[in-house]
């Protein structure tokens, strides 16, 4: 999903803008989460890029960008872009916590 969302169209109120631009996002994700892993994959991961502009778009965490588009609206912004890539990944397996010795 490459997307730029508008928060500003006559007519419309930005706050309903906003939220359907958020609702679009979450769509996107759950759509593709629904989809078929490929052989060897445990879950979707998504790489996030987001930015007021397309050229101003920078790397971002997945958690992190729907409080950026709320931080985008209330810092008066028109708009913003989101570029969202969803890939199969495999999970890696975390390290035993070492336990000091007692005593």
């Amino acid at each position: 999903m490459k997307k730029t969302f508008q928060l500003v169209i006559e007519g419309r109120h930005p706050d309903r803008l906003l939220e359907a631009s958020k609702h679009d996002v979450r769509k996107y994700m759950a759509r593709q989460r629904r989809a078929a892993l490929p052989e060897g994959a445990d879950y979707w991961d998504f790489t996030c890029q987001f930015g007021l502009t397309e050229i101003d778009a920078s790397p971002v965490h997945v958690a992190t960008l729907i409080a950026l588009m709320d931080a985008a609206a209330k810092g008066g912004a028109a708009g913003f872009f989101v570029d969202i890539i969803g890939r199969a990944a495999h999970r890696k397996v975390k390290a035993e916590p070492t336990m000091p010795p007692a005593g």
